[in-house]
């Protein structure tokens, strides 16, 4: 290890001793220092050149406190001084031009430690300006995320307006023009005794395909908005649906509810309507499973739908994770819920089948207000 190592290692020492919580005597240290440096012919650049060593070693460095810029400042200072002064004792004859030579060192090492200064001002502007920039970012990210769940939200809407609308216009305009068809043909079959059995066989070929429009008009109408939903409740709604669902033929599907439903709006229905529809459809096209429960609780605070079943789980944040049209259901699901305050939790366990259960809050006024 060569003599300028060694200093470097001992003001290292030393310069974080003083910058530490139990400093050194005043002075001591410095004066060693200064007395070492003449003795070793360290000079006053090399001391500079160690003092800039140790205020890098030292994390986090001195110059990012004012206090400690200070305190290392003068602790060079002070070991220059005692420098000069051990220069001076050693070198009486040669006094002014040690004098000069050392104050243009004192110059010298002030203006190293103005660049170090300077240099760990720019480092910590430049790490501001980073953080400035990340959390801008951040900002952005949540704003267009909110966007998008508010686009999100007012699609369901209107698409929810956009059923009643046409499921209305199915059972007020088409389903009655079909009825009306089928009754002409039943009198026209009454009526047609001159042209014997063909013309009959034909009006009935014709009333039989009109009686399956009609079906197929209210099949269409009841998936769009059941008439159910609006007229009677949320309860035969949800045994219509179960009863004319098309399931496998090994899966049975009952209903189990309490009182207190319709204390929900006419919205909160429809959500849990649709939550139930989408739920099941799954159990019945990807579950494999043998039974399914739905079922209906209200408490103090709101009102849960419950849909279980046995048949085979799947990974529920991959699914909501990928934003493909063959998952939108699910995702549409808790979009709803959220619309109308409440939550959804959706667990799938290997071996145990699903739970989909959503709540949905009572108004304030009708909390605690027990059926």
């Amino acid at each position: 290890m060569s003599v300028n190592d060694q200093f470097d290692g001992r003001y290292l020492r030393a310069l974080r001793c003083q910058l530490g919580p139990s400093p050194g005597p005043d002075g001591a240290e410095e004066k060693a220092l200064g007395r070492a440096a003449l003795a070793e012919k360290i000079g006053g650049p090399g001391i500079v050149r160690s003092h800039a060593r140790a205020l890098r070693a030292i994390a986090p460095p001195p110059a990012g406190a004012p206090a400690s810029r200070r305190h290392a400042e003068a602790f060079l200072l002070g070991v220059m001084t005692s420098f000069e002064r051990a220069q001076r004792a050693d070198t009486r004859g040669a006094g002014a031009a040690v004098l000069r030579r050392t104050a243009a060192e004192l110059v010298r090492a002030k203006a190293a430690l103005g660049a170090e200064r300077a240099r760990a001002l720019r480092t910590k502007s430049v790490h501001v300006e980073a953080e400035r920039g990340r959390r801008a970012q951040l900002v952005q990210s949540r704003t267009v995320q909110e966007q998008l769940r508010r686009i999100t939200r007012r699609a369901l809407a209107a698409q929810e307006e956009e059923r009643m609308l046409v499921s209305r216009k199915l059972h007020g305009d088409v389903a009655q023009v079909l009825t009306g068809i089928n009754v002409q043909l039943a009198i026209l079959n009454q009526a047609s005794t001159v042209n014997g059995r063909s013309v009959r066989q034909r009006i009935a070929h014709a009333q039989r395909f009109v009686a399956k429009s009609v079906t197929a008009v209210y099949r269409v109408a009841r998936d769009l908005r059941p008439a159910l939903l609006d007229d009677l409740g949320l309860v035969p709604a949800l045994r219509s649906l179960i009863r004319t669902l098309p399931v496998p033929a090994t899966l049975r599907i009952r209903l189990v509810s309490t009182g207190g439903r319709e204390a929900l709006d006419n919205a909160a229905r429809t959500v849990l309507f649709r939550v139930a529809q989408e739920a099941l459809g799954n159990v019945a096209r990807h579950a494999h499973a043998t039974q399914a429960t739905v079922r209906l609780d209200r408490s103090s605070q709101g009102v849960a739908l419950t849909i279980d079943d046995d048949g085979r789980a799947f990974d529920v944040a991959r699914v909501l994770s990928v934003q493909t049209q063959k998952h939108l259901g699910l995702v549409g699901m808790r979009e709803r819920v959220e619309m109308a305050g409440g939550s959804l939790v959706i667990e799938s366990t290997p071996n145990k089948g699903t739970t989909v259960r959503a709540f949905i809050p009572l108004p304030p006024e009708t909390r605690g207000l027990l059926p």
